[in-house]
């Protein structure tokens, strides 16, 4: 039996005639770039995460750099950052000139907040928290260290659509929330988008003007902006998606822990839930081999598709060479690029694919 490691197409024919007729409605409008769609679909997920303002922008990157910039730190400033993470999490800040400060993860895969008071400096600003495979950090002892030192908080939530503590979601605990609406996310549109949440009116005034162009009346422009809108197709599509958002949640959380309870196979290292279900919404279900080539082969040669997230830590990157850094300055981080694997999951995996990963994977050896 082959099973992919993420399937696309059945989300879209779970929900194909709303997607479809939202197309032809936005279609027909003649209305393409800010219009309706997306004054629309800002109001919902600011509603949907009990937050006061949305602003939709091209790219989860771009939400990151526009974030950082409407915040007013200064260049040289250090904001610290998990160094277990994908690499655009640190370039929405060093785009704007900002020095990563790295922190190792937790046993959750998350900023360690036992390690991040450690690593304030004099030039520490704010903390770029991410909550990493659809898992929310320990936010409310990382907004307590924040408080304390008076650092801002910008939460990377492009993987954790939804995901709560005690139904405050992931992105409203901090000064800005950031997402990414790539097609593989838990809600994903159908190319790139991205969009802001915050509490504050002046943050997001700011960021509306950024996303276009600098602009806050057409032809008038009061900074060096950006061209980073959420154009009206999507976000109508991504309106169509929202609405079921929690059900394709529980569909993937429900996989996933069967996988958790079924899964025993003690060189396997499953994933751990820290705030219980709901704390995590299960973008990508990821485990831990010590020999990670031997068991990628073995799944290929059973036709069961992995992927790795991620291989290389940012400090390793070529992209951030000039930081100095080298092997063994982040041994847990390090450790765990070399060890993960994803497995498959996506929302409406067949149950007999399911089946089939779980008595292959208990069938490993190492």
């Amino acid at each position: 039996m082959k099973v992919e490691n993420n399937q696309l197409r059945l989300q879209y024919l779970m929900y194909k005639k709303e997607y479809l007729k939202k197309v032809e409605e936005v279609l027909d409008s003649g209305w393409y770039v800010l219009g309706n769609e997306v004054k629309c679909f800002e109001n919902e997920f600011a509603k949907y995460n009990d937050a006061k303002y949305c602003v939709g922008v091209a790219s989860g990157l771009d939400a990151l750099i526009l974030a950082f910039e409407a915040l007013h730190l200064n260049p040289g400033d250090e904001v610290i950052a998990p160094a277990n993470t994908y690499i655009a999490s640190i370039m929405g800040f060093t785009r704007n000139g900002l020095i990563p400060k790295f922190v190792e993860p937790d046993e959750f895969y998350n900023i360690d907040p036992l390690k991040i008071e450690e690593a304030i400096g004099p030039r520490t600003k704010a903390i770029c928290v991410v909550h990493l495979y659809g898992q929310i950090a320990n936010m409310p002892k990382i907004m307590e260290i924040a408080q304390k030192y008076n650092l801002k908080v910008i939460e990377d939530c492009a993987q954790s659509h939804g995901a709560s503590i005690n139904n405050k979601k992931c992105g409203t605990w901090g000064d800005v929330g950031c997402f990414s609406f790539y097609p593989t996310k838990n809600l994903g549109g159908f190319g790139d988008g991205g969009a802001i949440i915050t509490n504050n009116q002046d943050i997001q005034e700011e960021i509306r003007m950024l996303r276009n162009y600098g602009s806050r009346k057409t032809y008038y422009f009061e900074k060096v902006g950006h061209n980073s809108r959420l154009d009206e197709l999507q976000a109508g599509m991504l309106r169509v998606k929202l609405k079921h958002l929690d059900e394709l949640t529980t569909l993937r959380r429900n996989d996933a822990l069967r996988y958790i309870k079924e899964i025993k196979n003690p060189s396997i290292i499953l994933p751990k839930m820290q705030f219980g279900e709901t704390g995590h919404v299960f973008h990508l279900f990821v485990v831990q081999v010590e020999n990670r080539d031997n068991f990628m082969n073995y799944c290929a040669n059973n036709e069961i598709g992995l992927n790795i997230h991620y291989p290389q830590p940012p400090h390793l990157s070529d992209a951030y060479k000039h930081l100095g850094y080298g092997t063994g300055d982040f041994p847990i981080t390090e450790s765990i690029a070399n060890k993960v694997v994803s497995i498959p999951l996506y929302s409406g995996i067949p149950s007999e694919q399911l089946d089939y990963v779980i008595d292959t994977l208990n069938n490993y050896t190492d």
